[in-house]
Order: C-alpha cells, then structure tokens, then sequence
C-alpha cells in the first residue's frame, strides 16, 4: 500500500510551500505580529490569485474542485510556515453553500470566490450551556464570543438553534443589528464578538450540514497542528543539536532524546489518523468517530510537544524577538478553536456506547 501524496497533491503542497515561504520568514512574521493586521492581507490576495482560497469551491463555481487530501496538504504546509490566512474558513464555507443551499447563497459565493474575506464560527456545537445564538422566524438573537476574523468579515456562517436542532446560519455582518467587539487572538489573529439584535438570516442550512462542516473543521486544524508541531520539533532538533552543557550538546541527554523521540511518535500518530479521516472524507464515508478521535490527537500533540519544546529552550524559548515562541501560540490557539480534548473524547464515548459493532472486527462491515 502506498500512503504518499499523489505526484499532483506533492506539486500542489509544494508549490504552497514556496508561496507560503516567500511571505513568512522571521522579520516579516515579526512586522505582522507588531503591527496589529488581523491577517496577512498580501498573501491573501497571492493565495486568491493562485486559486488556493477555492481547493475545495465546485469548478462550476470558479473553484478548483478538489478534494480534502489536496487541502490537507496545503494546510500542513501553512502550519509550517505559520501563515496566517483565513483559508480553510473561507472555502470550507463557500463549499457548504455550494453543497446545501447554493441558490440562495449565489450572490456570497461570488464574491467569496473573489476574494472577500468569510467568517466561521462552531462555537454553539461545542457550548455545555446550549447555543447562545437562536433563530426564531428567520431572524438572529444572541451572540457568540471571539469569532475568528468576524472583526473584518463582510458575511458568516455561525452555528445556531433553531426549532430545537443545532443549524448552520449565513448572516449579512454588515446589517442593522449587527455589533461587533474586535480584539486579537494570542497568535495575531483578528476576531471579534457578535451580537445580533433581531437580524435576518440571509439562508438556514439543513441539520445534517453541522455534522459535514464539523468534521471538516477538525481535519483541517489538525493539519495545521501536524504543520506547526512538525517544524517546532524540527527548529527544537536543530536548537539541542547546538545547545552546549558540561561539555556536550543537550541533545545527547538521554531525558532530551527521549522527549524529541516522544514528540516526533506523537507527530506521528496524529499524521495516520488525520490521513485515515481525510480519506474517508473524501470518500464520503461515515467519519464522526474517525473526527473526534483526530481531534482528541492534534490538542495532545499540540500542548504535550508545545510546552516540551518550550522547555529544553529554557530562557530562550520564552523570548518574544526569539521564533519559538510563535509556535507554542498557534499550538494553543488551534487547541481551544474547535473544543479542548475532553469534550471530543466525551463525544466519542456517546458514539461507542451508541455503537457496539465496531468496524475494526473482521465479520462486521467496516462502517457500522
């Protein structure tokens, strides 16, 4: 069996690559994160240009029409670079318009497709408390906290009640109605809070597109995570390979080598059960327990390894004009966007208790 990128998704992660790298070295990351941009504007508009914006979006719609692999492979290739764009939001959004109510959503997938920035938010699926945004009629009350680029966005997508299920909503941000808190998150990111004061909801998807966006969602924070984790460890291999004490480098220490060998395992890990969800994905198969348990994975791999690293840094790794740090930020900043570990693993075990065949016996078919 071979597990590799396609020659066509390894000329599509690499060509990222080099967009990404020419746009993130040291200094230009450091220019961003004193300068107060919600994001970075220039690539974005390189990104919109090249068409990766869209992987996702129909042909029909002026997208690529690809798959989740080949957005795998770039997002990856942006958590390495620590770019930081709006591009799994945006065209994860456009493609669930485009899947569930692509007549009433015409006019904001065009302009998506150029270029206007959209904003998500699945804050109300992960609330203990319920949702605190509710439609009733066909108009918005309520509001959500520390929605990512809803500082800027011109139109959203926002997870919400209706009727007693958990809806997707598309909502014109720039209405009467319509309040905006901005801020920044720990990495640099525009966001802001909303609140709605009796808004019209420009189109209501069905119940099952929470389930489809969702699982989405966490394939590509995870690969984001597996991108940052992956050249945290590698920048940490390089530092202990370096690092002198009592005459020898850190690296050799045998509690070192282990922790850099626990990271790289743990990386490891989170890389098979990303890929096993992906496929499915893309194959449109049954993927709830394969989403929970990837997702359970990238927050374990992000603060276990993050908060490592930091530490064989020592003094260092804490030092803001120093670029280690920028990766124990996105590491937590990606570990609270979709709900920390607890509350997947608690999602997965409803999903077994619910399903005792389970798909790893040989006489039982694989997706029960």
């Amino acid at each position: 069996m071979d597990f590799q990128l396609s020659e066509d998704q390894r000329a599509f992660a690499d060509m990222a690559q080099g967009l990404f790298a020419d746009y993130c070295g040291d200094e230009q990351l450091r220019a961003h994160d004193l300068g107060g941009s919600p994001f970075m504007s220039a690539l974005w508009q390189q990104c919109v240009t090249s068409g990766l914006h869209s992987i996702l979006v129909p042909e029909a719609l002026g997208g690529l029409g690809l798959g989740m692999t080949e957005l795998m492979a770039v997002l990856e290739q942006q958590g390495r670079a620590l770019a930081l764009l709006p591009l799994w939001e945006q065209q994860l959004v456009c493609a669930a318009l485009a899947r569930y109510v692509p007549e009433a959503s015409a006019a904001v997938l065009e302009r998506a497709i150029q270029g206007e920035v959209m904003a998500l938010s699945l804050t109300a699926l992960m609330a203990s408390h319920g949702p605190s945004l509710r439609v009733q009629d066909g108009v918005l009350h309520g509001s959500t906290l520390a929605v990512p680029l809803g500082d800027l966005a011109g139109h959203a997508l926002l997870a919400v009640e209706a009727r007693g299920q958990y809806r997707l909503a598309l909502v014109d941000l720039t209405q009467p109605g319509v309040t905006r808190d901005p801020g920044l998150s720990q990495h640099h990111q525009g966001l802001a809070d909303l609140s709605f004061a009796g808004v019209p909801v420009l189109a209501l998807l069905p119940a099952e597109a929470c389930a489809w966006v969702e699982q989405r969602a966490i394939a590509c924070a995870a690969a984001l995570q597996l991108g940052v984790t992956q050249q945290q460890l590698r920048a940490t291999v390089a530092y202990v390979s370096e690092r002198q004490q009592f005459g020898r480098a850190i690296g050799s220490f045998q509690l070192v080598a282990g922790q850099m060998a626990d990271g790289h395992i743990a990386t490891e890990a989170l890389r098979a059960s990303l890929w096993q969800l992906v496929w499915r994905l893309d194959q449109g198969r049954p993927s709830a327990p394969q989403a929970h348990a990837t997702r359970a994975l990238a927050n374990e791999l992000g603060h276990r390894t993050g908060h490592m690293a930091q530490h064989v840094h020592g003094g260092i790794g804490v030092d803001v004009t120093y670029p280690m740090h920028r990766y124990l930020y996105w590491s937590r900043a990606l570990g609270v966007l979709l709900g920390g570990s607890e509350h997947h693993l608690a999602i997965l075990g409803d999903w077994l208790a619910d399903n005792d065949t389970l798909g790893w016996k040989y006489d039982l078919p694989e997706d029960c």
